[in-house]
């Protein structure tokens, strides 16, 4: 009984694509050649699977119950077609300001803690498989040859020439990761710059490499909240975000955009790199419960239809949603190669999340709607940047 019901699940999914039943049977469903067959080690609650598709797949997979066999492309554009039957939420229009204003915001604690969760698993871990500027953003590559560091060089000085930097300015970086742009910046811009995070393993990690690389008069990392900062009355002439954005929660962004609008010199420059959504949803339960919770994804709209709101003025928009399919491609990789090495520190079911994580992440860029922006913005008019974009090419 409980198989007819699983066959009835399968048989309305739009697709082609084959099962395998606990009871070693398979079955083809849709019309062609099946482009991927998912395999079912023992069953799994029918009933779990109906209340939230995703997240029985996802904790299958994680404990074994179920392997998963073909191009992650065409899994995710299977997903994709049948978001009715995967328990999508309804999209909904852009929010105002208005109704954003009226919803909860997140508690300051609740973002420490969220940011904890996935980016204080240890610097131990991160180090194995990022490259060895322990950047964990979208790189940015010229050529698809490139390797992962270059690309992470690239992107680094792609921000920056879009800001415009002079010697002597101020830069902050919102979400500072591990420091790559602040110290890049000082260092070959030769402007002071300060970084904020929330994480302690990569505030400490970045204090030691000022230190060592002996920058500790032009550059300054703070544990702190961007909220908390734009208290505190400074100013900068220029401002990054760096794929900090995704977790700042959907019920912040005012608050966030307010911040900025603080903390930004009149006709200053700020970038907010972030990945996007094409039309508003909230994250799938799997990834909130286990990679990121409070995290939200906007869509390209709701960020466009709040910068008028505190005198944003666009400069430059740019997607780079190939760039980061290939930069999950690299980290999926490298995850693999030490994979043996995670595993003795985190065990299996880890291993298998964080496989499904990436994996599912690449092939989303590249086939399930993801895209990834960089906004610039100037803070009201400014008649004095560069009248074309050669500078950042």
């Amino acid at each position: 009984m409980q198989k007819q019901m699983f066959q009835k699940f399968f048989k309305n999914l739009k697709g082609a694509f084959a099962i395998t039943y606990w009871d070693g049977t398979t079955e083809q469903y849709g019309s062609g050649t099946p482009t991927c067959r998912l395999e079912f080690h023992q069953k799994i609650p029918f009933v779990e699977l109906i209340k939230d598709p995703v997240l029985a797949f996802g904790e299958a997979y994680m404990d074994r119950t179920i392997e998963i066999h073909g191009d992650m492309d065409e899994i995710i554009k299977i997903i994709d077609s049948n978001q009715d039957s995967f328990k999508q939420s309804q999209r909904s229009p852009a929010l105002s300001k208005t109704i954003y204003d009226r919803l909860r915001l997140t508690p300051l604690r609740k973002s420490q803690a969220d940011v904890s969760y996935h980016y204080d698993l240890g610097n131990d871990f991160f180090s194995l498989w990022l490259d060895e500027t322990m950047s964990y953003s979208c790189a940015y590559f010229q050529k698809p040859e490139d390797s992962l560091r270059q690309a992470q060089e690239q992107k680094l000085e792609h921000v920056l020439k879009k800001l415009q930097l002079h010697p002597g300015e101020t830069l902050l970086d919102i979400g500072s990761g591990w420091g790559n742009l602040i110290l890049r910046a000082a260092r070959d811009y030769k402007v002071k710059a300060t970084g904020i995070t929330l994480s302690q393993e990569q505030c400490q990690e970045t204090r030691n490499r000022i230190k060592k690389l002996g920058l500790t008069d032009q550059v300054d990392v703070e544990l702190m909240d961007y909220r908390q900062l734009a208290k505190t009355g400074r100013t900068f002439d220029k401002i990054a975000s760096i794929g900090m954005f995704e977790h700042v929660g959907r019920t912040n962004y005012p608050q966030f955009m307010l911040s900025i609008n603080k903390l930004l010199k009149k006709g200053g420059l700020a970038l907010l790199h972030t990945i996007t959504k094409a039309q508003e949803a909230p994250v799938n339960s799997w990834t909130t419960k286990y990679i990121f919770p409070g995290g939200y994804i906007p869509s390209l709209r709701e960020i466009m239809w709040l910068l008028p709101e505190y005198d944003f003025q666009v400069i430059d928009l740019e997607n780079l949603r190939m760039h980061y399919a290939m930069t999950l491609d690299r980290w999926l990789a490298g995850f693999e190669k030490k994979v043996d090495q995670v595993k003795e520190k985190y065990g299996n079911r880890f291993v298998r999340m964080w496989r499904l994580y990436l994996s599912t992440s690449a092939a989303s860029f590249r086939a399930g709607g993801l895209g990834v922006h960089q906004i610039l913005v100037s803070g009201g008019p400014n008649n004095s940047l560069h009248l074309t974009r050669e500078h950042s090419y």
